[in-house]
């Protein structure tokens, strides 16, 4: 093997902040935060918005967001047609 060419490929600790999970795993990704694991070595951390912990596919629970009222435009428009096709 090439030396000099390989990412350094290191454990490093993901952390969802949303809802306060942490996993340890090993990364080349790059970062300049670290942290303290449960085995008391300081590890490189990397904070993301999401996981398994906190994505709705995983947990089962889902939430829409709609703030332009999207969702309810869309139900009376297409409840409307709905209501005329079966009509005739």
């Amino acid at each position: 093997m090439k030396k000099e060419i390989h990412p350094n490929y290191r454990p490093v600790v993901f952390k969802d902040i949303s809802v306060d999970f942490a996993i340890l795993t090993r990364s080349a990704v790059k970062t300049n935060e670290t942290t303290v694991w449960e085995d008391g070595n300081e590890y490189p951390l990397v904070k993301v918005e999401i996981s398994s912990a906190s994505h709705p596919f995983f947990t089962g629970t889902q939430k829409i967001v709609d703030t332009e009222g999207r969702v309810e435009r869309f139900r009376k428009k297409y409840a409307a047609r709905k209501k005329s096709e079966d009509e005739e």
